[in-house]
């Protein structure tokens, strides 16, 4: 099996598989029981918040923990659209986000009633700080935009924009760090939220963080018996906590040398594909390494799956949307025609994927491009 689709998932790490396995066999305790038992696992939980916050540089009160990016995307955007529509009901974003972050401006937008301005991005999948900044009015109170697009790993100017902001305090400025912890260096320093999910950095599904800085307050979406701060309320998933941890902590401390194997296989990569005749891409040097997209003169849809009778697996979109849409929505903002928004490939590497790998898809590739009619 060869796979190349580690921006939709990825495998657990057999180090963060232990951590869980150790914490379900010998803590049992709720944590927040008063019992010994009950003390034990929230003692865990605040060495693995307290390890989560070393490596963004913040308070331990600032790290939240929740199912993964799509409920941390939520409570980012609409805690602090609700939190502070009293100061203002506009919000910024980009054309290019997430699902969960667009589908969750379009409801603000329809059913709440807040104004929202869509950024466009130019044709490498970049935003404009300036065109942000011409889109500031006195009603901002939230900017939203990712660091490295999930589709073709297009990297946003997030450090320009966080020092731009600083210049408009009423503004909070929400990054979704999903496809860049533990790959791509950026500065969080100036970052109000910041969203990252378990499962794209080698553990779990269903467990994510957000990130949550003191000056910044939410309204909660999930009220009840006042965890985590009161900000996510509800019973407390140790195992999980202490398992997420070990994966970030494994993902910074590696992240360098992570980087620069997997720009050399995404360079080597791109050397094969150029040879075989008809395929052409829409992601740059600039782009993250961890992400490529190209396109053939073939069907995608048809192509993915004559590479998947091989074993070798890939994806047409990102994974939240190739069920349900027929072109990116991605590729038509960065003003690739339908034939390209419709028909593009998306290959994602991780640092397990090997150079042979690479071969082995650039031989079956040029046979079945050969072989198509």
């Amino acid at each position: 099996m060869i796979y190349f689709d580690n921006a939709a998932t990825t495998k657990v790490n057999e180090e963060v598989l232990d951590s869980f396995n150790y914490v379900v066999k010998n803590y049992i305790g709720n944590s927040s029981s008063l019992h010994k038992e009950g003390l034990k696992a929230s003692e865990l939980e605040k060495k693995a918040r307290e390890q989560i916050a070393s490596f963004f540089k913040c308070n331990n009160e600032e790290v939240l923990f929740t199912s993964g990016a799509t409920e941390s995307n939520n409570l980012a955007i609409k805690g602090v659209a609700f939190r502070y529509k009293n100061r203002g009901n506009h919000i910024i974003t980009t054309k290019i986000e997430h699902l969960s972050v667009l589908n969750t401006f379009r409801q603000l937008e329809k059913e709440f009633n807040f104004k929202v301005t869509y950024l466009d991005v130019d044709e490498n999948g970049v935003v404009s700080v300036d065109e942000l900044k011409k889109a500031i009015t006195n009603e901002t109170i939230l900017v939203s935009i990712m660091v490295v697009n999930n589709e073709v790993g297009s990297i946003q100017p997030i450090e320009e924009i966080a020092s731009l902001l600083k210049n408009y305090p009423q503004i909070h400025f929400h990054t979704d760090a999903t496809q860049a912890i533990g790959k791509i260096n950026i500065d969080y320093h100036d970052v109000s939220l910041i969203t990252l999910s378990g499962h794209k950095i080698n553990s779990f599904k269903f467990s994510g963080i957000l990130i949550k800085r003191k000056d910044t307050d939410l309204m909660p979406l999930i009220t009840g018996g006042g965890h985590q701060f009161n900000y996510r309320s509800g019973t407390t998933n140790v195992p999980m906590e202490v398992s997420l941890a070990k994966a970030i902590r494994l993902a910074f401390i590696h992240q360098k040398e992570n980087y620069d194997y997997v720009k050399k296989l995404r360079d080597y990569f791109v050397e094969k594909m150029s040879s075989i005749a008809g395929v052409k891409f829409n992601s740059n040097d600039n782009c993250s390494p961890f992400i490529i997209s190209f396109y053939t003169n073939k069907k995608a849809s048809v192509v993915a799956e004559a590479l998947s009778n091989k074993e070798i697996y890939v994806s047409t979109k990102s994974a939240c949307s190739s069920k349900k849409e027929s072109s990116s929505y991605v590729l038509l903002a960065m003003h690739k025609d339908s034939y390209v928004a419709s028909n593009s490939i998306r290959v994602s590497f991780c640092k397990d994927n090997t150079f042979q790998e690479v071969d082995i898809f650039y031989q079956e590739l040029k046979n079945i491009l050969s072989t198509l009619k």
